[in-house]
């Protein structure tokens, strides 16, 4: 892929909370992929070229990030950090019209909305990257944070893209399952 300078993925196992042991460790995987802003320092109206990019990043994160989990994908999360020479658009432009896609299919679906997250910021600048469950949107125990960040990323000129999934949700959910009518 033109313009991909650098890809990141690392597994999370999230085993204990507050000396609490998990009958079962939660597993969260992240993948960030860094990208030459192709619209750094101007202002454009067609941002297709971005659309490509960020499908293209999910098609080749996701199944990696498929096999890093114990279990099934159950929640899923998106993000980017532009940076200084670009503007937050051209962040929502990489995640929002075609990303989903890929990241549905490698997981096998999902319902929901993916949550997600989009800032300008200098290189190293870490981005809270929100959770949220696959399939119902109302599934409390599922919204959770991962940050996410690459010490030497974004340059002015570029795009760290993020994508997260992980096979439960919080540890010691307390809050419920759904709104509270």
């Amino acid at each position: 892929m033109q313009g991909l300078r650098k890809l990141v993925t690392w597994r999370e196992q999230v085993l204990s909370e507050l000396g609490e042991v998990a009958s079962r460790p939660v597993v969260r995987a992240v993948g960030l992929a860094v990208i030459a802003n192709p619209f750094a320092g101007r202002r454009v109206g067609d941002l297709s070229a971005l659309f490509a990019m960020g499908a293209a990043l999910g098609e080749r994160l996701m199944p990696d990030l498929v096999r890093l989990l114990d279990g099934p994908a159950v929640s899923y999360g998106k993000g980017a950090i532009v940076g200084t020479a670009g503007e937050m658009e051209h962040g929502g432009a990489c995640i929002h019209p075609m990303l989903g896609r890929p990241m549905r299919a490698a997981i096998g679906g999902g319902q929901a909305v993916i949550p997600s997250n989009v800032k300008v910021a200098a290189a190293g600048a870490a981005l809270d990257l929100p959770l949220g469950h696959k399939d119902d949107v109302w599934s409390f125990a599922h919204f959770d944070t991962i940050t996410v960040m690459v010490g030497d990323a974004p340059r002015p000129e570029e795009i760290v893209v993020a994508l997260a999934i992980a096979d439960g949700g919080r540890l010691d959910n307390r809050c419920g399952t759904g709104p509270v009518r």
